[in-house]
């Protein structure tokens, strides 16, 4: 069965591994929740176990709905007797979009009339209203035409947990904590032996949800105490008693070994009370340590390792002050220097005033407000030695030297009129030094100059003493031209094993630079992936994409981490859409858009298969970029062969595209063969690789193909 858990934005793909890790079949990120397979045994458990859901939902009833008739009669019919008890309460939480029903509130009275009327048809007892605590909650749906009716398993907001009594002003709801704390790393820091310190703890939220985790606490369990979530004839009370019989085990086990971890402070009296006072509810209060506290004065905690949190004010409530932000990063750096940081913070402007270097960066919302979250690991990286005097550079270390700068020397005009600061400095332009340099200039920051090198597989008849001089060499050459210390430069190196050369394993730094490209902010990551979120060599083509997209729609299929869809974006598109099948690159997708500042529903993120998708799909775009994969096995679709599916894929694309719009395919198969007959019946079609190809990459003019497609 297929049902709907939502959350806050910025959780989606959290929550997708939670519910999958729970036992779901399958867990899709959407916009604000995830759509799940599974049976109501695994709904339940989510209700139960969930830190991440603002909701579980599962559908009764999906039907077209034009109107208010049509709302009211696609209720009524729904045999109500088989799902709500004479005599029970029931309460209505409708979301509408679109022109047919435009109030909320409106569809909510008409759908709890058809509920009432259907009863009473039925010779029943009328079902009275409790909006604070029914037996049935129901969540109505209406978007598109098409109403989705379910049961609210949880029978509420699933991020109360039960035990905050107290609050602070604009407190921080717990499944966002569980987050910034799952971000972070914990519980697993702590069951490393770390502690967790919140330097501006106000009323005790994540520290308390911290405690909560490390005790194995499930965090549905004080919330509904011996009270059923909800009282809906379907809903499974045996397997529920199990969940929670379960859970109550658990519990006593966790609780009984919480070590006192947990330290917090705040400036105000108040705040310090009202988290005491939580934390007695909450059962933890003999693991907090708790001080009224100014953050210049924080002092170290016993543990050695450990994980900082904090969420430091930000809105239009509470002061957003730069200057504390400085004092927080700076608090940080002298009591905790080595342990992690995961810290929520009001924008990016306020994250960078932290003086924090963040390894990773998200976008989360808090209610309406857009946050920026950083992790930091460590919080203050040890600086590396300089030796006093560089070694000279070996013969052939001066050969590739040389050519670095000559190549330099011939790029330099033409990347200060393109304004490109990340590009290729080197293609195995000497043969025995076969490799590729690209550079990367970080835009913000300290602007520090990264390296990414990729090493070619050596021809087995290479002694392997010479592979690693010649790789060696290259490297000094790289580092004395561009004057850039070894944590700033990336190998990626292919080793010789059975079956032929394989690349050896990455660095897992987690460290994210922030780059610019065509106006556009991006995030590459240069050390724990093969390719590092942005592929140079289509510069060109995203450039002319973007100047094509403004003020129109734009799709991006196998979107990778979403580069082409953030620069039309930036350039004015007035919609983007990015489909891939993996998560891990729409959340990067996401973190892309969010930097700058084109989050939001006009810009979808769709999970999928982007063949099957399009295929089902039936919106109208004016630009199109399809970059397919050479070859993809994934075990959540079919597999996939460019040369095979391409005219099926082209042909699926075509129909999506709006009359006057351009559809852009490229690929970097080099034995690729584009079936120009095939392709004849449906598109005008134009090969345009060779003005797809910038200076930089001039020595490698078969790194892809690209070709133009129009409506005939």
């Amino acid at each position: 069965m297929k049902f709907f858990a939502s959350c806050a934005k910025g959780l989606e793909y959290l929550l997708a591994d939670e519910l999958s890790a729970f036992g779901a079949a399958k867990a899709t990120a959407t916009i604000a929740g995830v759509n799940a397979e599974g049976s109501l045994a695994d709904a339940q458990r989510a209700v139960l176990w969930s830190r991440l859901a603002s909701r579980v939902l599962w559908p009764l009833a999906e039907f077209d709905c034009p109107d208010e008739e049509a709302l009211y009669n696609g209720v009524a019919a729904i045999d109500w007797p088989e799902h709500l008890s004479p005599g029970h309460t029931v309460a209505v939480d409708a979301h509408v979009s679109g022109t047919a029903i435009t109030h909320a509130r409106y569809a909510a009275q008409r759908v709890k009339d058809a509920v009432v009327d259907s009863m009473r048809q039925h010779g029943l007892e009328r079902p009275s209203v409790d909006v604070e605590q029914p037996d049935l909650r129901l969540n109505l749906s209406l978007r598109k035409g098409r109403a989705v009716l379910s049961v609210d398993l949880g029978g509420g907001a699933l991020h109360r947990r039960g035990w905050r009594q107290a609050q602070n002003e604009a407190p921080l709801k717990e499944n966002l904590a569980a987050a910034v704390l799952m971000r972070g790393g914990w519980p697993k820091a702590y069951h490393a032996g770390g502690g967790l310190l919140d330097p501006m703890c106000g009323s005790g939220t994540l520290l308390i949800e911290g405690a909560l985790m490390a005790a194995d606490v499930a965090p549905g369990l004080q919330r509904h105490m011996d009270r059923v979530p909800s009282r809906w004839r379907g809903f499974d009370r045996g397997a529920w008693e199990v969940l929670v019989n379960e859970a109550r085990g658990r519990e006593r086990i966790g609780r009984a070994g919480l070590r006192p971890a947990f330290h917090g402070s705040d400036l105000d009296p108040r705040a310090i009370a009202n988290a005491r006072e939580n934390a007695e509810v909450a059962g933890v209060a003999a693991a907090l340590q708790l001080r009224v506290l100014d953050v210049g004065a924080l002092a170290s905690p016993p543990e050695t390792s450990g994980l900082a949190v904090c969420n430091p004010p930000y809105d239009e409530r509470l002061a957003a002050d730069a200057a504390l932000y400085r004092q927080l990063g700076n608090a940080l750096r002298r009591a905790v220097p080595n342990w992690k940081a995961s810290l929520l913070c009001g924008d990016a402007e306020l994250a960078m005033a932290t003086g924090l270097r963040a390894a990773k960066r998200y976008q989360l919302f808090n209610g309406a407000i857009e946050c920026a979250l950083i992790v930091c690991d460590p919080i203050a990286p040890p600086q590396r030695e300089v030796p006093d005097e560089p070694r000279a550079l070996s013969e052939g270390a001066q050969m590739v030297a040389n050519r670095l700068r000559k190549n330099l020397q011939k790029l330099k005009k033409w990347r200060a009129r393109e304004g490109v600061e990340c590009f290729r400095a080197y293609d195995a332009d000497l043969p025995e030094y076969a490799a590729a340099i690209d550079v990367y200039q970080e835009a913000d920051g300290a602007r520090r100059t990264f390296l990414h090198v990729q090493e070619y597989a050596a021809p087995a008849t290479i002694p392997e003493a010479d592979v690693r001089r010649r790789r060696n060499e290259l490297l000094a050459a790289a580092r004395e031209v561009f004057q850039v210390p070894a944590e700033q430069l990336a190998l990626k190196s292919r080793e010789r094993g059975k079956g032929g050369s394989k690349y050896g394993r990455f660095e897992q730094r987690g460290e994210f630079v922030h780059v610019r490209e065509h106006g556009a902010l991006l995030q590459v990551n240069l050390f724990d992936y093969l390719d590092t979120g942005l592929f140079l060599d289509h510069r060109p083509l995203r450039g002319q994409m973007a100047a094509q997209s403004r003020g129109r729609r734009f799709l991006n299929l196998f979107c990778y981490t979403g580069v082409a869809s953030v620069e039309a974006a930036v350039a004015g598109a007035s919609a983007t859409t990015s489909v891939d099948l993996s998560g891990t690159y729409l959340e990067w997708c996401a973190r892309n858009l969010a930097l700058n500042g084109h989050a939001g529903a006009r810009h979808q993120l769709v999970q999928a298969d982007a063949l099957a998708w399009l295929e089902a799909e039936r919106a109208q775009y004016d630009v199109i970029f399809c970059d397919p994969p050479t070859f993809s096995n994934s075990a959540r679709a079919e597999d996939f062969d460019v040369q095979r599916e391409h005219v099926r894929l082209l042909r699926a694309a075509m129909a999506r595209l709006a009359m006057g719009g351009v559809l852009y395919f490229s690929n970097n198969f080099r034995r690729f063969k584009l079936e120009e007959n095939a392709i004849a019946e449906f598109a005008r079609c134009e090969e345009i690789s060779a003005k797809t190809i910038d200076p930089d990459f001039e020595r490698n003019g078969r790194i892809h193909r690209a070709w133009r497609l129009t409506h005939p």
